[in-house]
């Protein structure tokens, strides 16, 4: 048996409910009725005892004519009349007012009832707006894959699975073609640095050689930076192949004795509650990395940096805290995006492909992260990765 589409479902839902609430009103109204006018017009036909009494006993006296026995009886029965109309109207003041009340509660009723079921009946639909938001370019690999029948919302997330899919493949065609061309470019330039340290190391050389050379292998440094950035960039907004258990401050550790050497006149303040998230952790290092890196390179003089980790409202974080340049709020999204600087570090330098914090954004959404970021009124800012804690 063919499975029912949703507006089919709908319809008989809603028809069903309509038929239910209508039965429950006429039965009820019918009960109504036949109980009042039991009560209420037992003694329809009845006329004032005491007319009644009075005209028996004139008759029995003598004293009553036929032209008063007419009158007098169609005074009884204009009497009888008016007693009916009066109850009558009561019975259906009584009616409306019992049928008015009985369709303000059946109606309230039939609202609750139908929100509820129209609630669950497009709790799919839900489903499909849910996934599309948290969906963004570094995290086209999630799918609706909605079970159910094959109705009109799993028509949808149907569709939206197989555009997302056509997505996908012409992402990653293009990550693919970023790190297939930063390897063919790595040779180049490893061969040109090896030529320019050569001619640095020649003492046949002149001196305007051997600065002509120093500034090449300068330029040639930061090409090779620019070229692994985009590498890292490629392979971080790629789904985590390797998803193991990995502690936070194990990442902290590793990341700041890589940086040992950075840190300059800098003070590093590390506070690191256990925290632990499922991921791929060459990734989460190099986020962590490139959060301290930056902390580190974008500071004043004798500046500190803070870091920290833990686990608040069920997600575990990570949050770097620096000193530094006051930074405009209308700048702080900008500085994720691929190729943005601040407009110098401590040191004046410009080094840099300006892919660091756009590597630690998608490493974050790969991982299902979120990452919040504030201006210091002091100066510098705060950065806080947020991922996923382990369960349980």
């Amino acid at each position: 048996m063919p499975a029912l589409s949703l507006r089919t479902r709908l319809t008989l839902v809603y028809g069903s409910l309509f038929v239910m609430t209508s039965a429950l009103l006429v039965a009820v109204t019918y009960v109504f009725t036949v109980r009042t006018m039991d009560q209420g017009l037992t003694r329809s036909g009845d006329v004032d005892p005491e007319a009644l009494s009075r005209l028996q006993r004139l008759a029995a006296e003598g004293g009553l004519t036929s032209q008063d026995g007419i009158a007098q009886l169609m005074a009884l029965r204009e009497d009888a009349d008016r007693r009916l109309a009066q109850q009558k109207r009561d019975v259906l003041e009584q009616l409306l007012q019992s049928s008015l009340l009985l369709m303000l509660v059946v109606g309230v009723l039939a609202v609750v009832i139908g929100y509820v079921v129209a609630g669950r009946m497009l709790r799919p639909l839900h489903r499909v707006t849910a996934t599309a938001r948290r969906l963004s370019e570094s995290t086209l690999h999630r799918r609706i894959a909605l079970d159910g029948p094959q109705d009109e919302i799993k028509d949808l997330a149907d569709s939206f699975d197989r555009m997302l899919d056509r997505l996908d493949r012409a992402f990653d065609g293009q990550r693919r073609f970023v790190a297939n061309a930063s390897h063919e470019l790595r040779t180049p330039l490893t061969i040109n640095r090896t030529v320019l340290e050569v001619a640095l190391a020649s003492r046949k050389n002149p001196p305007e050689t051997k600065a002509l050379a120093d500034v090449l292998l300068g330029n040639t440094a930061r090409h090779e930076r620019l070229i692994d950035g985009l590498l890292t960039l490629a392979r971080s907004e790629r789904e985590p192949g390797a998803r193991v258990e990995t502690p936070l401050p194990d990442v902290v550790r590793s990341a700041l004795g890589q940086l040992d050497g950075q840190a300059g006149d800098a003070e590093v303040e590390a506070i690191l509650v256990p925290a632990v998230v499922v991921g791929d952790p060459v990734l989460l290092e190099r986020c962590a990395v490139n959060l301290l890196e930056n902390a580190l390179k974008y500071n004043v003089r004798d500046g500190r940096v803070w870091v920290r980790t833990g686990v608040r409202d069920g997600e575990a974080f990570l949050q770097v805290v620096n000193t530094g340049r006051p930074v405009p709020s209308y700048e702080v999204e900008s500085l994720f995006e691929p190729f943005r600087r601040l407009r110098a570090d401590r040191t004046g330098s410009r080094d840099g492909a300006g892919l660091g914090l756009s590597i630690v954004r998608a490493v974050v959404d790969a991982h299902g992260g979120a990452i919040e970021t504030v201006p210091r009124a002091e100066g510098g800012l705060s950065i806080t990765v947020r991922l996923p804690a382990r369960a349980g």
